[in-house]
């Protein structure tokens, strides 16, 4: 097989093919409304109960409409999964490899431009932020989990002469359904894929508000060569579809990434019904975050300052591993904040097909009136140092705001916000070790973290200190942009399972394994040598 190596990131600068592309891209894209069937069984289903697909950032331009899945569908999804499990389970693994490698050509290609523009214009991702997302990371997932299943398919048991051991990886006995967020094309294409490669077959809700990306996601994999019924696109009521899917006998595993509460209930559900399905269903989740950067007096202030602005406001803070608080000790605070409010003054936000923006709108009113009720808060209670300002008109636009407060409990210091909101709580240089532990139990969370030092013991001290803090921890380096085949991305406690996408540690909750010994010499006496007389 191919080896695998990350897809290089365009930059999209003035003058460059990839710009003039994707721009022209972009203009057609956003000139059409398009109507979004669900795909079950290979078949586009169109309901008529329907919810429109508008730009965040331009919210009365309309992309098209999305169809609702109703009971009827689930139940045709669900039953069109375990129609194609029978022979797409029964594929060779390198027949189905085959088919991801050709989707990751097929996207570093030809179909680049249009699920980057889906992404952008669906979601308001900067063309930076969907060439990182959409295109090389999703690129990435699809050559790298290839690379990862036939390591772990050559994971056999020891055989001799007289016997041959092997152990079958057999996909899940049931059908896997996956729920995938709006924030991250790249998870919501890898979260029906991965189960796939292994010989699953899936029913696939993604986020009502990614519909657009999660159309052409589609039309990609039919492109690859996706047999019809391994991957079932439903949408519409999330609770209603997961209350129908987790009922199911055949349910075998969820894929999820969205909030803790959610998978937790869905957590819930299973176990109050895990007597009622065929076998224990496997529960991947990659959840919410509160994600940290802790500052040393010795920190590059530069450096920490740029890792803030970026991992705290780009794609407008919509990142689970988003900075959303830091820890800075009162030598260095002045300086740092100074630094950061420059940056922060100088972000130009708006629509994204303008390429001089920073930041896009957050992705719909909901997520806009939630922010803004923690901005009105903090603005009572603490000090907004930059930003707060929020403007609904055309677009759902929240400027990168920066808060300061003397109490580390403080609500934007504890809850999950998922916007661009950036909480600062300054600590006395001396209490050093006691703003590690303050760390540590502030949050439920351990998705993301880092520290920012040049002194090495500091790094070795916080690096021990803060070790169930995150399931991916930075050193002089902003908490997000993991890539895959470097840095595995998954947390624990109640930021999910710590599974970590892109990963062999993924994939082998995909299968069931089963071992298999074939003896060539089996016995043909029943009694054994100590049973003789002498």
């Amino acid at each position: 097989m191919p080896p695998p190596t990350n897809e290089p990131v365009r930059s999209y600068a003035p003058g460059t093919p990839e710009r003039a592309s994707i721009q022209a891209t972009l203009d057609r894209m956003a000139g059409e409304s398009i109507d979004i069937p669900l795909v079950i069984g290979g078949n586009e289903i169109r309901t008529g109960t329907t919810t429109p697909v508008v730009m965040p950032h331009a919210h009365e331009r309309v992309l098209g409409v999305h169809h609702h899945a109703g009971p009827a569908e689930v139940t045709q999804a669900i039953d069109a999964a375990l129609n194609a499990h029978r022979e797409w389970s029964s594929w060779p693994f390198e027949d189905r490899v085959a088919v991801l490698l050709k989707a990751a050509e097929l996207l570093s290609t030809s179909w680049r431009d249009i699920i980057n523009g889906a992404t952008m214009l669906g979601q308001s991702k900067t063309v930076l932020q969907a060439e990182i997302d959409s295109a090389c990371e999703l690129i990435d997932f699809f050559r790298f989990n290839a690379h990862f299943a036939e390591t772990l398919l050559s994971e056999q048991p020891s055989s001799d002469h007289t016997m041959w051991n092997q152990l079958e990886y057999r996909a899940l006995e049931g059908f896997v359904y996956a729920v995938t967020p709006f924030n991250f094309t790249s998870i919501a294409a890898n979260l029906p894929t991965a189960p796939a490669l292994m010989g699953n077959t899936v029913v696939w809700k993604p986020a009502n508000t990614a519909m657009f990306s999660a159309h052409y996601l589609m039309k990609l994999f039919e492109a690859a060569g996706f047999p019809p019924g391994v991957v079932n696109m439903i949408s519409g009521d999330p609770a209603e579809i997961s209350k129908a899917v987790l009922a199911h006998r055949a349910l075998a595993g969820v894929h999820f990434t969205g909030s803790t509460a959610v998978f937790n209930q869905i957590w819930s559900t299973v176990g109050a019904a895990v007597s009622s399905y065929a076998s224990y269903p496997r529960l991947v989740g990659e959840t919410g975050g509160k994600d940290f950067i802790l500052a040393h007096p010795s920190a590059d202030l530069d450096a920490l300052a740029v890792a803030i602005v970026r991992g705290g406001f780009e794609f407008q803070g919509q990142k689970c591993s988003a900075v959303s608080r830091i820890y800075v000790p009162r030598s260095i605070w002045p300086a740092v904040r100074d630094r950061i409010v420059g940056m922060m003054e100088s972000v130009v936000m708006g629509d994204i097909r303008d390429f001089r923006n920073f930041m896009g709108a957050v992705i719909d009113r909901r997520a806009f009136d939630k922010i803004s009720r923690y901005i009105d808060f903090a603005r009572e209670h603490a000090t907004i140092v930059s930003g707060g300002e929020t403007d609904a008109r055309t677009g759902f636009f929240i400027r990168p705001t920066l808060i300061h407060t003397n109490d580390p409990q403080f609500k934007t210091m504890t809850e999950e916000i998922f916007g661009p909101v950036v909480s600062a709580y300054v600590y006395d240089d001396a209490r050093w070790r006691e703003t590690l532990t303050l760390i540590d139990r502030t949050s439920p969370y351990a998705l993301t973290g880092g520290i920012f030092a040049q002194d090495r013991a500091a790094i070795i001290e916080a690096t021990s200190a803060l070790r169930y803090a995150a399931g991916n921890f930075y050193i002089n380096d902003k908490p997000t942009g993991a890539v895959v085949g470097q840095q595995p991305f998954g947390g624990a406690r109640a930021s999910g399972t710590n599974d970590k996408a892109g990963s062999t540690l993924n994939l082998v909750r995909w299968v069931s394994a089963r071992t298999i010994k074939e003896n060539f010499h089996p016995p043909r006496d029943y009694r054994y040598p100590f049973m003789d007389a002498n």
